[in-house]
C-alpha cells in the first residue's frame, strides 16, 4: 500500500531554514516521481518543486517553480526511501502546508509558517 508521511515543518523567522521529508512506503522512490507541493490560505495548491527517479544518477531530473529557484533544494535518499525538501532563506511568503505526492497519492501535509 503507497503511504506518504511528511514530518519537519515547523516555525522559523524569516531568513531561516527547514527541511522537510517525506519517508515512503509501498514502492521504491528511485523509479517514480515525487513532488512536493504547498498550499497557503486562501491560496490554491501549487507545485514547488519535483524530482524524477531520485538517486538514479543520471536519471534524476529536478524542477522547481520559479519563486524558490536558489532557496529549496528537492533530493532524494534511496536507503530510507524518503525525499527531502532543504528550505533556505524562507520567507513570509512561504507559509503555507507542505504536501508530498507520487503515484497519484498525497501525504496528510507539514504546516511551515515563517514569521517574526
Amino acid at each position: 500500500q503507497v503511504q506518504l508521511v511528511e514530518s519537519g515543518g515547523g516555525l522559523v523567522q524569516p531568513g531561516g531554514s527547514l527541511r522537510l521529508s517525506c519517508a515512503a512506503s509501498g514502492f521504491t522512490i528511485s523509479t517514480f516521481s515525487m513532488r512536493w507541493y504547498r498550499q497557503a490560505p486562501g491560496k490554491e495548491r501549487e507545485l514547488v518543486a519535483g524530482i524524477d527517479n531520485p538517486g538514479s544518477g543520471a536519471g534524476e531530473k529536478v524542477v522547481y517553480v520559479d519563486s524558490v529557484k536558489g532557496r529549496f533544494t528537492i533530493s532524494g535518499d534511496i536507503s530510507k526511501n524518503t525525499v527531502y525538501l532543504q528550505m533556505n532563506n524562507l520567507k513570509p511568503e512561504d507559509t503555507a502546508v507542505y504536501y508530498c505526492s507520487a503515484l497519484t497519492r498525497w501525504g496528510q501535509g507539514t504546516q511551515v509558517t515563517v514569521s517574526s
